[in-house]
């Protein structure tokens, strides 16, 4: 419980404050953000990069498991004896 009674933690900021500060987040990050090497490359900030790099292996890694399960999956349904 609040130590404020009139203080509501729930409260959600009415839609215009809500649109406002997002207009000042992305013209910042606009503004701070780097030009793009090539048209249509998301311009991220560098403190991204690691991250992204780690869910880049992670979906690589993602990949090359379930294809290597399919593979063997499909082996073995080839080596079952056809219904009859």
């Amino acid at each position: 419980m609040p130590s404020d009674p009139y203080e509501n933690h729930d409260a959600a900021l009415p839609e215009p404050v809500r649109e406002h500060l997002g207009k000042q987040l992305r013209t910042t990050y606009n503004a701070e953000a780097g030009k793009p090497d090539y048209l249509g490359d998301p311009v991220l900030p560098a403190e991204f990069t690691p991250q992204l790099r780690r869910l880049e292996s992670r979906l690589k890694a993602h990949d090359t498991g379930r294809e290597a399960v399919e593979d063997v999956v499909n082996n073995i349904l080839r080596e079952l004896p056809p219904r009859s």
